[in-house]
Formats: structure tokens, sequence, C-alpha cells
């Protein structure tokens, strides 16, 4: 599920992200696969560490408590592009899918969390440019509920 600045955008806001925001179901396995899909089309990771260990739920929520880990990175060294695997979220994944909606763009089916669910997360994370994200989402969902 599509969450962060890409989201906003998909909602309809004019905002520039450099990065693709999922969450997805924190399960081993399935962050297995995860990073062996990222893996496979050449994404790497900024932390010193193991990728493979994010699958494992004693390390990741080791990271999480104990080193305020939000999100785990890769990237592409060729592009620039960057993907983070939200992991500590205000969130759960099961709330978040259950909320989000299909947003079609060139033919192409996005799962993309709902606006409340995005103002939850902006507001937990408090940075400036959130707070601006979180009024943007307003608007949005005032004019969704006009038409």
């Amino acid at each position: 599920m599509i969450v962060g600045g890409l989201a906003i955008n998909l909602w309809g806001a004019a905002r520039a992200t450099y990065d693709l925001d999922l969450m997805v179901l924190l399960t081993d396995s399935n962050i297995e696969k995860i990073v062996k899909i990222l893996g496979k089309h050449k994404y790497k990771v900024k932390q010193p560490v193991d990728p493979a260990k994010i699958a494992d739920r004693e390390s990741r929520e080791d990271w999480i408590k104990n080193k305020n880990l939000k999100a785990f990175n890769f990237y592409k060294d060729a592009t620039g592009e960057e993907i983070d695997i939200i992991l500590d979220t205000p969130v759960s994944f099961e709330e978040g899918y259950k909320n989000s909606k299909i947003i079609k763009i060139q033919g192409v089916n996005l799962r993309v969390m709902g606006i409340e669910d995005l103002i939850k997360m902006k507001r937990t994370a408090g940075r400036e440019v959130d707070e601006y994200d979180i009024k943007v989402l307003k608007k949005i969902k005032d004019i969704n509920r006009e038409k």
C-alpha cells in the first residue's frame, strides 16, 4: 500500500517527493519476499546491515525499539530511486488496508492509504512538511465530500 508523499500526490496534491513509501504486512515471510524482489531489481540498503534481517521479527522489533527505526530504506545507485518500507506507524497495516482506496493511474491499479490514516501518520511524524501535508489532505477530503 502506498503511503507518504506519493500517496498524497495520488490523492490530488502537488507535492515533491523523492521516494516511494510502502506499508506492507509485517510478517517475516512477506518481508523476505519483498527483500528478494528488491534485491533482484538491484536495490541496496543504506543501513549497514544485512537486508535479510529486516525479515526477522526480533531484529525488526529491536531496531524499532532501541534504534528508533521508522522505515527501512532501499535505493538504486544507477537511478537514485528510493523505496522505504514503513516499519513503525500509528496505523496498523490491517486498519490502513481496510481504509485504503484503489486509484487507477494509466491503467494500473494502485492501493493507496486513505486520507484519514495518512493524516494520523503525518501527525505522528510532526515535521514541518507533515503539517503542510495535513492541511492539504484536509482540503482534499473536503473537496471529495462536496462531490
